[in-house]
């Protein structure tokens, strides 16, 4: 159990550690320094790179955490909070296949026929979905510590 629960939780810190650097560091400083065409390159690389760590990180997620549910002898015999941390992965998964999708494929597109306008169009839809996901991933962990501590009971 040791092992999926490191796993699980190094998969987390990857993606929402991710999300955290490049809302709150990365983002205002490439607004800082580059002008849009140079920004909306520099996030199409950064989004290709992040994206595929993502990928990995939400598979590792959803094996590590199902399994440890399995473990437990299934949804009825995990403590409350599993179910409300696998409730809100879910959410954050499925925002995330729409960020993937409809946001940043259109993204890339427009980046590489330096369509500025309609890629400075997605670049903002991922930025609000990236807040979003990223108070969901703050909440979750925030869900799991409390949980763990006995902060919730049946």
């Amino acid at each position: 159990m040791t092992l999926f629960k490191l796993i699980h939780l190094l998969a987390v810190l990857i993606w929402v550690g991710g999300m955290f650097f490049a809302y709150m560091v990365l983002r205002p400083a490439a607004v800082d320094v580059l002008q849009p065409p140079e920004r909306l390159r520099l996030w199409d690389n950064v989004f290709r790179r992040f994206f595929n760590w993502v990928w990995g990180a939400i598979g590792a997620i959803l094996a590590s955490g199902f399994y440890m549910i399995y473990l437990f002898g299934g949804m009825a015999h995990v403590p409350p909070y599993v179910h409300i941390m696998l409730l809100l992965g879910l959410v954050m998964v499925a925002v995330y296949g729409y960020v993937f999708f409809a946001c940043y494929v259109p993204l890339s597109l427009h980046v590489a026929k330096e369509r500025w306008k309609e890629a400075g169009a997605m670049l903002g839809k991922i930025r609000k979905l990236v807040a979003v996901n990223l108070t969901l991933g703050l909440i979750t962990v925030s869900v799991a510590l409390i949980g763990m501590a006995g902060g919730f009971t049946r």
